[in-house]
């Protein structure tokens, strides 16, 4: 692990995060058309994901997000992969995230990087869309155990923060953080929404709301939104700046417009350039910029050139 947290990153300016895994992997020949989404590169070209993290690192991030939005035991154990083996997957994920920063470090002198553990929703294990809506409840109990065990897992390797990203429930979240608070009380963790449009998360609660009671919560190092549309985060942000006065996270989709149902994506020839959005996202109060669904180094480093001018 880096002796370098997220938190110290931040006191020096804005902090530059990585882009999509996913579409990266597709690029290497890695089939991420199954409910196991870009997990399945964990069993199939472990180098893959090693190549993606450093990529992202010679774009100019200081994040690696680890492959894990979509990996944890049930999800694996319906793929046909056996519970311990799936452990073992989880965790490898982490360790290669850690060990491409700790390689790329030791190639560049001045690099600082840190390592994210990416936890997402429920929603994601369902994979049938409700990650884009939050309509599923479950109680804080249930919450907690679908997510308990996955949080030991990537904590037991160690990773600098937690992401608790793309998290269109608000329910869920509150069980989730209490669950990290609790369990897990020296690590520290984001929390990233996702949400319908500027003001609102994908379950109908207040996006200003919601950022206030995680910005109240112990450990927490920054609140805000991804996986959503280039358009709407500078009004999101506005949204989060209004509402609370800790770090701000950002990191859309591309351009590209996502039909869930048939889980495909679209090239949308009137969106503008990733790039082109980074200034006003700065203006609005972002701390923390990087990219989600389709996005790529190559928006990573306009990000970063941008941020370092």
């Amino acid at each position: 692990m880096s002796i370098n947290t997220l938190k110290t990153l931040l006191q020096k300016g804005i902090v530059i995060s990585d882009g999509a895994m996913a579409t990266e992997l597709e690029k290497r020949g890695v089939a991420t058309d199954s409910a196991l989404w870009s997990a399945t590169a964990m069993q199939s070209q472990p180098a893959a994901i090693t190549a993606v993290h450093q990529s992202y690192f010679a774009a100019g991030a200081q994040i690696a997000t680890t492959n894990t939005y979509q990996a944890n035991v049930p999800a694996f154990v319906q793929a046909g992969i056996p519970a311990m083996q799936a452990r073992q997957l989880i965790q490898k994920a982490v360790t290669l995230a850690n060990q491409a920063r700790d390689d790329y470090a030791a190639q560049h002198a001045d690099f600082r990087g840190v390592v994210a553990g990416s936890i997402g929703p429920y929603g994601a294990y369902l994979a049938d869309g409700s990650e884009y809506t939050g309509k599923y409840h479950l109680d804080e109990v249930a919450y907690q155990a679908f997510h308990r065990e996955r949080l030991q897992l990537i904590t037991q390797v160690g990773v600098d923060v937690l992401a608790l990203e793309t998290m269109p429930n608000f329910e869920e979240v509150q069980a989730l953080v209490h669950l990290v608070t609790t369990e897990f009380p020296d690590q520290p963790y984001w929390v990233s929404f996702s949400i319908e449009n500027p003001t609102t998360l994908c379950d109908g609660t207040s996006l200003a709301t919601a950022a206030r009671w995680v910005a109240q919560q112990p450990n927490v190092v920054a609140v805000g939104v991804n996986c959503t549309r280039l358009e709407n985060i500078e009004p999101a942000l506005k949204t989060l700046r209004a509402a609370v006065d800790i770090p701000l996270i950002v990191y859309p989709n591309s351009g590209d417009e996502y039909d869930p149902i048939t889980k495909t994506w679209q090239p949308n020839a009137d969106s503008q350039p990733y790039g082109s959005f980074v200034p006003s996202w700065m203006a609005a109060g972002a701390n923390v910029i990087g990219g989600c669904c389709r996005t790529t180094p190559a928006d990573i480093a306009a990000a970063a050139k941008i941020v370092v001018g």
